[in-house]
């Protein structure tokens, strides 16, 4: 008889605190898949858009902060395949902007693990608290970020000991870190190279309602190519395909780039949470909010902006709210 493996899992109990996974496939930015992409959520960060403007600005074609993200989140589902739903993100920093040509790689550990209450009617379920951590090909750091995911059991009746308290996952983002990555960045160029407003014609408190939403299409495409392998985002037989959180975000930074077109670039989040799920089919309107500015120091030009992202969801005549993403843009 031949010898048959169940390719599936893991389950909440599978997982243990400490956990390291580490041979998800690597990853090379294409200008292709840089391409695709684009074409799926909208990119339109200049940078990521005009090669000469970005090697006159960072020095080299960088790559569009939402398909780095997407790639980090894709290599980290070798522990989610099963997940239900992801509920937040914390204090994602970019590093360093990787450009074209390189290549990701991601290391995924379990740091903290909670069962969910049983409750009457609803599957056994726990939440993992994931650090992501992403390198290029030289080892330098790109990501290091926290995502929550709710997986369910195998085994309803099971409980574990695991009763982390969430709250405590660490959410602030390191001033000096927060500007390392675009440190060396001539944004002084990017002011005088693009015409239009940049952080001088900003005013905290403004709140900018986009008009015109985005139809949420080709979720598969999206997951695929960024090697994500959560059972949820491809297969319709388990309870209704959803689509990855990362869709809503991408959207929402180039819906970001509608009312600012001037945004560099994203450089962290301080948080993000998923209020509900997202469906393919969807039309996605987002609010977005000027909370703060932070200059940056003399002589390196610019700012950092403090934004806020609301994205709601149009299905069949029923608005919904979907997200709630607080970021650090970079503006010249």
């Amino acid at each position: 008889m031949n010898h048959v493996e169940i390719v599936d899992g893991p389950f909440f109990e599978d997982l243990e605190v400490g956990q390291i996974v580490t041979d998800a496939p690597s990853l090379t930015l294409t200008d292709g898949l840089a391409a695709l992409h684009r074409a799926i959520v909208g990119d339109r960060f200049r940078l990521a858009l005009d090669t000469n403007l970005s090697r006159a600005v960072t020095g080299g074609p960088i790559a569009d902060p939402a398909l780095v993200w997407d790639v980090a989140n894709g290599q980290s589902t070798l522990l989610t395949r099963r997940v239900v739903a992801n509920l937040f993100y914390r204090g994602l920093i970019f590093r360093r902007f990787p450009r074209i040509g390189d290549t990701l790689h991601t290391t995924t550990e379990v740091v903290a693990l909670r069962q969910n209450r049983a409750r009457p009617g609803r599957a056994a379920t726990g939440v993992a608290v994931l650090r992501i951590r992403t390198v290029d090909q030289e080892g330098h750091a790109v990501l290091d970020y926290r995502r929550c995911p709710m997986l369910p059991l195998r085994d309803p009746d099971h409980q574990t000991k695991h009763d982390a308290e969430l709250a405590e996952i660490p959410a602030e983002l390191d001033p000096e870190v927060l500007r390392a990555s675009i440190a060396g960045w001539r944004l002084a160029r990017f002011g005088q190279l693009v015409g239009g407003a940049h952080l001088a014609g900003l005013e905290p408190g403004t709140v900018w309602e986009i008009a015109g939403g985005d139809v949420v299409s080709s979720a598969p495409e999206l997951v695929r190519m960024t090697l994500n392998i959560a059972i949820a985002h491809h297969d319709a037989g388990v309870g209704g395909r959803l689509v990855y959180g990362g869709h809503t975000i991408g959207i929402a930074a180039a819906q970001a780039t509608r009312a600012i077109p001037n945004l560099v670039t994203i450089v962290a989040w301080h948080s993000c949470d998923h209020l509900a799920a997202v469906r393919e089919g969807d039309t996605l309107r987002s609010t977005l909010e000027l909370e703060r500015i932070e200059p940056l120091a003399a002589g390196d030009g610019g700012g950092l902006v403090h934004l806020r992202s609301r994205v709601r969801a149009d299905r069949a005549g029923q608005v919904i709210d979907v997200l709630d993403w607080r970021f650090v843009g970079v503006m010249a």
